[in-house]
């Protein structure tokens, strides 16, 4: 009976040896097998172009940032620009490559910080929006411009809308829905290049950088299209990212944006995506667009009003 009791002891004491130590668990991978977690981010792009293509373009950045930062980066490309300010509470963005006027509404409504924005080839870190129609319209009056139709690209853009707003209000048009035979938003600056080109509206806008680059692609942009007015010039898309994401992980993204032209690969991902380097990018680079703005009626405090 003594040997029974013994033998029952050393049962409980090594069920009771397993609990404590977690050996009756499976064993852990080794670090060797262990594969490494990265952070992931998602950061946001505007749809200038075809959606698809402006997402093959930014994934030369994104690309070399993972490289650079061991990271993963998720690049979603919204359709309209006014989801993209959403989409930091929609799609759980950490940051955005917003366009000039996105870029006012976002540091006002989310306080974004600002980090940096290409400088293209000519040195300059700014665009301008463009105003065209085709050569053989000769439309120079208001006048001229009654009763014909005219592609906007997105409430949510400069070139797309403050700027043919500004042109209205120089010309004398206090009501564009009466003066034109129909307005319209064509959703791209390219769309909008497209749709005047092949006669689907008479006059249109878009960025000024779309508008060079489509020129040199397509012949037929630089020989039918005439710019009939220019805006003031602003700054390119500029990343932002989100509030609350840790002051170190910011400064080393914003360090691998400016230092990207320091280095042969950098340099080399830089000129096929069409800058020579980032710049700082601050919040005062946006005063001359939320000004230019304000002359139009279109205040920063809500969804801006008018067209469709």
């Amino acid at each position: 009976m003594r040997t029974a009791v013994i033998h029952i002891m050393l049962a409980l004491l090594c069920v009771q040896a397993l609990w404590l130590t977690g050996c009756d668990e499976k064993p852990g991978p080794s670090p060797a097998d262990r594969a490494v977690v990265k952070r992931t981010i998602r950061i946001g792009l505007v749809p200038e172009v075809d959606i698809f293509a402006q997402k093959k373009r930014y994934e030369l950045i994104t690309g070399y940032l993972e490289e650079e930062l061991g990271i993963n980066i998720e690049l979603k490309a919204f359709a309209h620009y006014g989801e993209l300010v959403a989409g930091f509470a929609t799609e759980g963005l950490d940051g955005a490559f917003f366009g000039c006027f996105t870029g006012a509404l976002a540091m006002k409504k989310l306080g974004v910080s600002l980090l940096a924005r290409p400088e293209g080839k000519d040195g300059a870190s700014t665009s301008q929006g463009v105003l065209f129609a085709r050569r053989e319209a000769r439309l120079r009056t208001a006048a001229d411009l009654r009763g014909k139709r005219f592609a906007f690209v997105d409430r949510a853009t400069t070139a797309g809308w403050l700027l043919p707003l500004h042109f209205f209000q120089e010309l004398g048009i206090a009501d564009y829905g009466q003066w034109f035979s129909e307005t319209y938003f064509a959703g791209t600056h390219e769309d909008a290049i497209h749709d005047v080109l092949n006669g689907a509206a008479d006059l249109g806008v878009a960025k000024g950088s779309i508008f060079e680059e489509l020129a040199g692609r397509e012949a037929r942009v630089a020989e039918e299209l005439e710019i009939l007015a220019t805006s003031i010039a602003v700054p390119e898309n500029a990343l932002a990212v989100r509030t609350g994401l840790a002051a170190e992980f910011v400064a080393e993204l914003k360090q691998a944006l400016l230092g990207m032209d320091r280095g042969a690969k950098g340099r080399e991902i830089l000129e096929r995506f069409g800058a020579v380097r980032f710049v700082e990018a601050r919040p005062e680079d946006y005063e001359a667009v939320i000004g230019y703005a304000a002359q139009v009626g279109q205040g920063l405090d809500g969804t801006p009003e008018g067209g469709e």
